[in-house]
C-alpha cells in the first residue's frame, strides 16, 4: 500500500467496475468531510496489489489490487490507508511530475482492453475502454515507519467513523504478508525505514482492541456488492488474463455467475465467439436486471455482425443502467455501422450524452462517422486533440472552421484548438 511503480500502466475506464467502486468508497469520502460525488475513482491496469490517492479526490486502484484482493471489506481498508496518507499531508511529498503525467494519462483514455486499434481507427469489441496512453514511469515514495502507523491510524479510525469493517484492515495486511513473508524474513527491519508488515498487523491489532465493544459496522459491504465485487473480479480476469489461467481460476465445473462471467468473456477475447453469446444468454436468463449481462451480449453480438441483436442489447442495458457512457458510445457505434434511417442521429444524441460525463476519444471517433461536412471534421480534430496528436488535430480544426458558421459552437471550440 506504500511503494509502487506504475510501470507503463494503462488507464482502464469500465462502468460497471467504477460504479461498484464508488458505492464502496463513498462512505470513507464522507468520513474524510469530503462531498458526496467529489471522489473519483481511476483503474491502472498493473498487476500491482496497490492503490494510491492524489490530491484527496482522485482514487487510482491497481487491477492487481482488484483481482487478487479477498473481500471488499480489504479493499476498502487499502483506501481508508491511502486517504490516512492524503490526510495526513504525507502525499505533499509526492511528485508534482507523477501528478501532472496522470492526469495526462486521465484525458487521453481510448482504447480498449477489447477495443482494437485498426489503421488507426477503434473499432469496438468490449465494455471495458483502456488508456492509449501509458502512465508515466515513476516511484512512489517508500513512506517511512511512522507515516505508515498514522496512516494505518487514520485508516482504521475512517472505517469506523464511515460504519464499515475495521477487520478489513486485518484481511488485506494478512494477506500482504502471506506474499511478502519469504521476502521480509531476510530483512534486518533495523536497517530500512519502512516498516514490516508484521508490525504493521500488531499495530492495527492493538488499535482495534480500542475500538468500543459496541460498534457495529452498519454500512459494511451488503451482500449483493459482495456478489458484484465478485463479478467485477471475474470481468477483469477475463478480459485481462490469458485463458489457461482464467479457467484455472474458474474451471468448468463452478457454474456461479462469476466463473461464467469470465470464462464468456475470455472466449470472446480468443474469438470462440458463440461460445461466449451461450455464457452469456445463461447469465442474462439467470439476472434478467443485470445491465452489464447485456452490455457483453451487445459486444458479442457487434462482433457476429448482428447488429440489430446488438442494438438491442445495448438499448437493453440502458435501460437498466442510468449513467453509462462507455454503453452510450458502444451503442452509438453500432448504429454508425447498422446505418438504417435514424441511426446517425440517434448516435449523435448518444455521443453527446456521452461527452457530458465523460469525453473520451472514441466517443468524438464515433461522432465523426455520424456527423458529415465541418462538424466531422470538427469531431475529428477533438479526436486526434485527445490522443495527442497535434498536427492532425490543427488540419482538421482548420477544415471544420472553413465549412463551419463562424457563430457556430464547433466554430469557436476548433479555433481553441488552433491557440
Amino acid at each position: 500500500m506504500s511503494c509502487f511503480s506504475a510501470h507503463s500502466a494503462s488507464l482502464i475506464n469500465d462502468t460497471e467496475t467504477e460504479n461498484l467502486l464508488t458505492q464502496l468508497v463513498a462512505p470513507i469520502g464522507r468520513a474524510a468531510n469530503i462531498p458526496d460525488g467529489r471522489l473519483k475513482v481511476h483503474i491502472i491496469n498493473s498487476d500491482d496489489f496497490n492503490a494510491f490517492v492524489m490530491g484527496g479526490e482522485d482514487i487510482y486502484v491497481y487491477t492487481g489490487l482488484l483481482t487478487q484482493i479477498k473481500s471488499p471489506s480489504a479493499l476498502q481498508a487499502v483506501i481508508a490507508h491511502e486517504m490516512g496518507h492524503t490526510i495526513g499531508g504525507h502525499m505533499a511529498q509526492m511528485s508534482s511530475r507523477m501528478e501532472a503525467e496522470l492526469k495526462r494519462a486521465m484525458l487521453i483514455q481510448a482504447l480498449g482492453v477489447g477495443l482494437m486499434v485498426a489503421g488507426g481507427n477503434p473499432s469496438l469489441g468490449a465494455g471495458v475502454l483502456a488508456g492509449s496512453s501509458g502512465v508515466a514511469q515513476q516511484s512512489m515514495l517508500a513512506f517511512s515507519r511512522d507515516e505508515e502507523r498514522i496512516a494505518d491510524d487514520m485508516g482504521l479510525n475512517l472505517l469506523v467513523k464511515a460504519g464499515l469493517e475495521p477487520d478489513g484492515f486485518l484481511e488485506v495486511l494478512e494477506q500482504m504478508e502471506e506474499m511478502t513473508s519469504v521476502l521480509e524474513s531476510k530483512i534486518n527491519p533495523n536497517r530500512i525505514n519502512h516498516p514490516l508488515t508484521a508490525e504493521r498487523i500488531n499495530n492495527v491489532k492493538s488499535q482495534i482492541k480500542k475500538i468500543d465493544k459496541d460498534y457495529v459496522a452498519k454500512n459494511a459491504p451488503t451482500d449483493k456488492q459482495k456478489k458484484d465485487f465478485k463479478l467485477v473480479q471475474a470481468k477483469l480476469i477475463g478480459y485481462l488474463d490469458n485463458a489457461d489461467r482464467v479457467h484455472t481460476l474458474y474451471p468448468k465445473s463452478d457454474m456461479s455467475d462469476a466463473a461464467l462471467y469470465a470464462r464468456a468473456i475470455a472466449r470472446m477475447q480468443s474469438g470462440n465467439l458463440d461460445g461466449a453469446r451461450v455464457g452469456t444468454q445463461t447469465l442474462i436468463s439467470r439476472n434478467p436486471s443485470n445491465p452489464y449481462f447485456y452490455e457483453l451480449l451487445g459486444d458479442i453480438d457487434y462482433q457476429l455482425g448482428h447488429y440489430d441483436d446488438s442494438v438491442d442489447a445495448y438499448e437493453k442495458s440502458l435501460s437498466l443502467q442510468e449513467s453509462a457512457p462507455q454503453i452510450e458510445t458502444a451503442l452509438a457505434l453500432v448504429l454508425t455501422e447498422r446505418n438504417k434511417p435514424g441511426d446517425k442521429e440517434r448516435a449523435i444524441e448518444l455521443c453527446k450524452r456521452s461527452l457530458l460525463f465523460q469525453p473520451t476519444p472514441l466517443t468524438y471517433w464515433v461522432l465523426a462517422r455520424a456527423y458529415d461536412g465541418g462538424l466531422a471534421d470538427w469531431a475529428r480534430a477533438e479526436y486526434y486533440h485527445l490522443r495527442g496528436e497535434e498536427k492532425n488535430a490543427i488540419k482538421y480544426a482548420k477544415l471544420a472552421r472553413k465549412k463551419l458558421p463562424k457563430d457556430s459552437p464547433e466554430y469557436i471550440k476548433s479555433g481553441d484548438l488552433l491557440k
